[in-house]
């Protein structure tokens, strides 16, 4: 259908993939700095993940989520060991857009209200429901979208919608939440949904006070906090979960992408006594199935095996301060932002107007082996959320490219 296109102009075909690296139909080699949009967070064709796959396919791969197998409890179970706070019982479904669904449903189910606060700017999945809670116009294509949802200003603080200044702003996005449930609600939301760093809207990460302040607040109104961790997730900013950045505990999460590295898994989880009050039948036929749970399991393994948190960190503090020196001879980057390999930089004019000059950046960049993203509301911010196996050699080389292809075109 149309509204698939392809991201390059020249698109190349990819047909292999061995860790950081992908190879297309004609034997080119290519750097991939965007993972699949933050899905192969521990390498293609990882084959510590790969061999527990296969092993997996050629004794059992499907027979609905309503029959008893190990590897659908062991992986509840290990989910519930690394998730923060007191978050315990999961449902297994197999796309994000499912997870965020089926995390506000739950909301409303515990709260009995329908109500929901979303932030601007912010993506949560391809649903009817996912689609109306999205603040990006570009992705609400429903023409008649779900009512009683409300948009609170997102803290973007490069462009903060408020006008304020990051260091006397007193966090004024997030005080907005309280203005929104006042003049906008019953007074009674069920949720509050929010991606903890927006990935679409152009990594937007909130300052540290940002969710301390929304959960006092949500607290005070029976609110629940659900955090959608589909992009942030496992180990992707430097933590197991994004959230645990900012010293909050949401009441429900959803996860996916990087939880299968490939394979289609996805997951809400809450705590005991919110998930309990989900008591009518709700099953998945392929949520949770052997083969993907296989998949979830050996990625959780080969995280803490070989501490991809701490390479996220690490290389992330690296490629942040290459682009920073960057930055000082090319003013066309305006921004720099992120939390581990999830970062932004954000291409500008002298105005700061969004600087289109990115997408040929970009393509130039391709043609060289390089496959980095692009997201950001006018769709000027270079996105590089590469697998969480990249080294410090990977990472000097990108950067050594794009300031080539910078000074090439005089940007």
């Amino acid at each position: 259908m149309p509204c698939l296109g392809h991201f390059y102009k020249e698109p190349r075909e990819f047909v292999r993939g061995s860790m950081q690296y992908l190879y297309d139909s004609e034997g080119r080699k290519y750097l991939d700095c965007f993972a699949g949009v933050s899905v192969m967070n521990c390498g293609h064709c990882n084959p510590e993940i790969t061999k527990k796959v296969q092993e997996q396919v050629s004794t059992l791969q499907h027979v609905c989520n309503i029959y008893l197998t190990e590897n659908f409890v062991n992986l509840a179970e290990k989910l519930a060991q690394v998730t923060p706070g007191k978050l315990q019982k999961s449902f297994f479904c197999s796309t994000g857009s499912e997870a965020t669904e089926g995390a506000l449903l739950l909301a409303s189910i515990y709260t009995g209200s329908s109500e929901i606060i979303a932030l601007r700017n912010g993506l949560h999945g391809r649903t009817k429901l996912g689609m109306s809670v999205t603040g990006i116009q570009m992705w609400r294509t429903d023409p008649e979208p779900v009512g009683g949802i409300h948009f609170a200003p997102n803290p973007y603080c490069y462009r903060c919608p408020l006008g304020k200044n990051r260091e006397s702003c007193d966090l004024a996005c997030a005080n907005m939440v309280e203005d929104v449930i006042q003049t906008s609600t019953a007074g009674h939301p069920g949720a509050f949904i929010a991606e903890t760093v927006q990935g679409n809207a152009g990594i937007v990460v909130p300052p540290k006070g940002y969710f301390q302040r929304v959960k006092e607040i949500l607290a005070a109104h029976g609110t629940l906090l659900v955090i959608d961790e589909v992009q942030t997730g496992f180990a992707r900013t430097g933590k197991l979960f994004a959230i645990e950045h900012f010293g909050v505990t949401p009441d429900i999460m959803a996860m996916a992408k990087a939880l299968g590295n490939g394979a289609p898994i996805s997951a809400f989880i809450s705590t005991a006594e919110i998930a309990d009050t989900y008591t009518r039948p709700g099953a998945s036929t392929l949520g949770g199935n052997p083969v993907s749970t296989a998949a979830g399991l050996a990625v959780l393994d080969y995280i803490e095996k070989h501490d991809l948190c701490k390479n996220a960190t690490e290389r992330g503090e690296q490629l942040r301060a290459g682009l920073r020196e960057i930055q000082k001879k090319h003013p066309i980057i305006g921004d720099i932002r992120g939390l581990g390999l999830m970062t932004g930089a954000e291409f500008v004019h002298a105005d700061k107007s969004p600087a289109a000059e990115l997408d040929d950046v970009l393509e130039t960049l391709k043609d060289r082996g390089f496959i980095i993203g692009k997201n950001g509301i006018a769709r000027n911010v270079m996105a590089f959320q590469p697998p969480l196996v990249i080294t410090a050699e990977d990472i000097d080389n990108v950067l050594n490219a794009l300031e080539m292809v910078l000074t090439e075109k005089k940007l």
